[in-house]
């Protein structure tokens, strides 16, 4: 993160500690998200001092994070009760709803035939799936007018979805704040935000995962350009947020540093080289999870560096601390979705398997794409486990006690 983003952010911190809400992408991953949010709900609701409104003023989502912050500001009015209902969301959603492999019924069991009609499929649409069926389900269960509602009324302040384009390679933030005239955009080298009325385009084109989904078209700087998942070339996660005035930041994750289960045994990666699946796996860690830490641990470093200056010195710095707290899987999501891959509809199933990328290490690429009621409820148990021992993390960082 660039010290200017940090002065940037040090300068709006005036009036009311704003409170971000930054959510990674990660597919079905982010199931694990919800269970960390339905938690916090819980918490505040149990505390007498607990705000009993819509705590985050600032909400910044990836990938099918951004879904998650989409959901969440456009029923922000309702305050508490838009974690539950964010639950019910993910309850109900099954992978047929997000995806549809478009591979005919009679090729399903042959490896050859399978990758070449997904291969013709991809020459011909950009993409290996058809992510089709989630825009029908994002215009059915999001309602988008909420959000225009919830910052008219100051419930929230901003909502930001961040897309990477093909066409420049620029990482870009749609910000949409109550008005134009209030948002402020910020422009560095590879990064740039731009005003935007949001809508479900923006929401593909941040959720297009490289190469299973296709790209989404996006008006930007006066012209057309095509979008793909935020996840990609986002070097700074957490400064959007920042730039957007928050002063504390509560970011949850879905990745893991090591991730186990990658392959069956050492001996055998030596003897046979990775798997299909294997290396799926690690490129999309590589597209979803690599840069959050790194920018997590750059912030409590200058933290750190601010608490240890004599007062007076700090309070002439032109930035100020920015509070940061990760909440991130304590087990290993790849070995919790081998346990569920069953779930996946036979189709998607036997198309996968036919490419081998459920075996061994199956579960790393399946945790993405399992969209799947058994899988989604233990990710959400697991967030809530999660969130609930970092109890009292979560409520100094909402409460400021």
């Amino acid at each position: 993160m660039s010290l200017d983003t940090i002065i940037h952010a040090g300068l709006r911190q005036q009036g009311r500690p704003t409170v971000g809400l930054v959510l990674m992408g990660g597919g079905a991953r982010t199931a694990y998200q919800v269970g960390v949010l339905r938690a916090i709900g819980a918490m505040l609701r149990a505390r007498s001092d607990g705000p009993k409104t819509f705590p985050f003023q600032v909400l910044v989502g990836t990938s099918a994070g951004a879904i998650n912050a989409a959901f969440l500001a456009s029923r922000a009015m309702q305050g508490l009760q838009a974690f539950g209902q964010l639950a019910e969301f993910w309850g109900r959603l099954r992978s047929a709803e997000v995806y549809d492999l478009n591979v005919p019924a009679w090729v399903r069991f042959s490896r050859l035939a399978v990758a070449l009609s997904l291969s013709r499929h991809a020459q011909a649409n950009g993409a290996i799936m058809d992510n089709r069926p989630l825009r029908a389900t994002l215009s059915k269960r999001i309602m988008l007018e909420g959000l225009g509602t919830a910052l008219r009324s100051n419930t929230i302040d901003a909502l930001a979805i961040t897309g990477s384009s093909y066409t420049s390679g620029v990482h870009w933030t749609f910000c949409q704040t109550a008005t134009r005239a209030e948002f402020s955009g910020w422009s560095r080298p590879g990064r740039r935000s731009e005003y935007h009325h949001l809508t479900v385009d923006h929401l593909m084109a941040s959720s297009a995962i490289p190469f299973l989904f296709p790209a989404t078209k996006l008006q930007v700087d006066g012209h057309a350009e095509h979008f793909g998942d935020g996840s990609m070339r986002q070097v700074t996660p957490l400064s959007p947020a920042m730039h957007l005035g928050a002063k504390r930041i509560l970011v949850v994750g879905v990745g893991q540093p090591e991730r186990s289960g990658m392959v069956s045994s050492p001996d055998e990666v030596a003897r046979r080289g990775p798997t299909l699946g294997s290396m799926a796996g690690h490129v999309m860690a590589s597209v979803f999870h690599d840069t959050l830490q790194a920018d997590v641990e750059q912030t409590l470093r200058v933290n750190q560096t601010i608490g240890a200056l004599p007062r007076e010195a700090a309070a002439a710095l032109p930035f100020k601390s920015i509070d940061v707290l990760l909440i991130a899987p304590t087990e290993s999501l790849d070995a919790l979705a081998q346990k569920y891959t069953h779930e996946l509809t036979p189709d998607i199933r036997h198309a996968l398997g036919a490419l081998g990328v459920l075996k061994g290490s199956g579960g790393t690429l399946a945790s993405y794409l399992l969209f799947e009621p058994g899988f989604v409820q233990a990710l959400i148990a697991m967030g809530e486990s999660d969130a609930m021992a970092s109890k009292g993390e979560l409520l100094e960082l909402m409460l400021g006690a």
